[in-house]
């Protein structure tokens, strides 16, 4: 067991009745209403520098990229600042109390996925940042990003907090009834695409359920044969990654001569090898495929820049696919502010944590450490390119179907840290009142004001030419 997961590992073999007095207890300390808390002081450090200093080990050629997509808009600041609210995040109230982190927690990395089962499921998806932490931390980021997404769509103060309450109610209520659970049946909990039309289906419109049945269709077409048909080409009678720069750069075109040989040989290896991280089946199915061609692929917001590699794999023929992603695991934002993970590598750590907080996870998740060509060590995690998933569309949102929306992240974030952390004593801790709900509201909406004015502060450093944007 790693020894960071739980900070109170004695406490999960007391009685239910102690770890709920420890929860109430945390009150007095740690009022609820003190989570509205946010004043940033003279010596918070410079959120540009944090940016900056996590560019340092990236790419540089696509560094710029990363400050454009950053400078569009606040939410998409937002999504790319994580170590920015890592840090603030380390000044606000803190009950003692850890479950593990997805660490990135807002609201478009909750989303439709598929099971082993080929069911589709609803949860958590982007786990770079994760280690164990404060459980605060996650419902802070969850609710802050639901009130930076309402005002890009123009909602009002009363809508936003309507949004906020009903998300971290709903994290609130569904830990109460986890609080009251067994341990399996926690551990079993999964929130699949029926039991969501069930529960939420019923809070949405009429317009608001054509929605969500278009985006399930839509996620059950984004399948292995789509990404195959879309990304690859034939090319003297060879399927080939079809090259897409700087977005996708096949490596034939990104490197020549020795250095794409070597490059080419290491990423072989890392498929190899990384498969003896997979439970033995996975791994016999996995051995049942070659490499056929790999590319550099540009991902997300906050991870451009970072080293993340898209390999098509052929099975029976060349009509059989399996495209995995390799992305480079870098320390999490969260270390310097609630310790270093206990395991061997960072991509060990994030599989790890997605495995501890998703109900069901990849066939295909993995990782290994490989050699760059640089001759310096770095750690990868591995899974498949795309896998039925939809993604929210948050320009779409009318104020109902955000709260909505909210509330169901906020239940999947519940169950997740359920999982890990105590759940009596949170809980008890968060009561059947609403003051915790309330001093979110405030919360979120004053890190929202504090977003927007790093966001601009990035706008004009690119102006001034301190930094580098390109689109793309």
């Amino acid at each position: 067991m790693n020894e960071n997961h739980l900070d109170g590992r004695e406490s999960r073999h007391r009685t239910p009745q102690e770890r709920s007095a420890l929860g109430k207890a945390a009150r007095a300390a740690v009022p609820r209403s003190s989570h509205a808390e946010f004043a940033p002081g003279p010596k918070r450090p410079d959120p540009l520098d944090i940016i900056e200093e996590q560019s340092a080990t990236r790419l540089p050629e696509l560094v710029p990229i990363r400050y454009g997509r950053m400078s569009e808009s606040p939410f998409r600041f937002y999504r790319g600042a994580a170590a920015v609210m890592a840090s603030d995040l380390a000044e606000t109230p803190r009950t003692g109390f850890r479950t593990q982190l997805c660490g990135d927690a807002h609201m478009l990395n909750f989303r439709l996925l598929a099971s082993p089962e080929r069911r589709l499921m609803f949860d958590i998806n982007d786990f770079d940042e994760t280690l164990p932490g404060p459980w605060e931390w996650d419902v802070k980021r969850l609710a802050a990003s639901l009130v930076i997404a309402g005002r890009a769509n123009g909602f009002s103060t009363k809508e936003r907090a309507g949004i906020v309450r009903a998300t971290v109610r709903s994290y609130r209520e569904n830990m109460r009834a986890f609080a009251g659970s067994g341990n399996l049946p926690v551990w079993y909990a999964q929130f699949d695409e029926a039991w969501v039309r069930g529960r939420f289906g019923a809070d949405l419109s009429a317009r608001g359920r054509e929605r969500w049945g278009r985006a399930v269709a839509k996620a059950r077409s984004h399948d292995t044969l789509q990404v195959f048909d879309k990304l690859t080409r034939v090319v003297d009678g060879e399927r080939r990654i079809t090259p897409d720069p700087p977005l996708i750069t096949p490596l034939e075109d990104l490197l020549q001569g020795g250095r794409r040989d070597r490059l080419e040989q290491q990423i072989h290896r890392l498929i190899k090898r990384y498969g003896k991280t997979l439970q033995s089946d996975r791994r016999f199915l996995l051995e049942q495929y070659r490499v056929a061609d790999m590319a550099r692929k540009v991902v997300g917001v906050g991870s451009v820049g970072t080293r993340c590699w898209i390999v098509l794999l052929l099975g029976r023929d060349d009509d059989d696919p399996l495209f995995l992603q390799a992305k480079e695991a870098d320390e999490s934002v969260l270390a310097p502010h609630v310790g270093a993970t206990a395991y061997a590598t960072q991509g060990e750590r994030v599989v790890s944590g997605q495995r501890l907080m998703q109900a069901t996870s990849d066939i295909f998740l993995g990782w290994e450490r490989v050699k760059g060509i640089d001759g310096r060590p770095r750690d990868f995690y591995v899974r498949q390119l795309r896998d039925w998933k939809g993604v929210a569309v948050t320009e779409d949102m009318v104020p109902q179907g955000m709260r909505t929306f909210g509330a169901l992240c906020g239940a999947t974030l519940a169950r997740a840290h359920a999982r890990s952390g105590d759940r009596i004593a949170i809980a008890a801790y968060l009561g059947s009142g609403d003051p915790f709900d309330r001093a979110l509201v405030t919360f979120a909406e004053r890190y929202a004001d504090q977003n927007e004015r790093d966001h601009q502060a990035l706008v004009d450093a690119v102006s001034a030419g301190r930094l580098s944007a390109e689109t793309a």
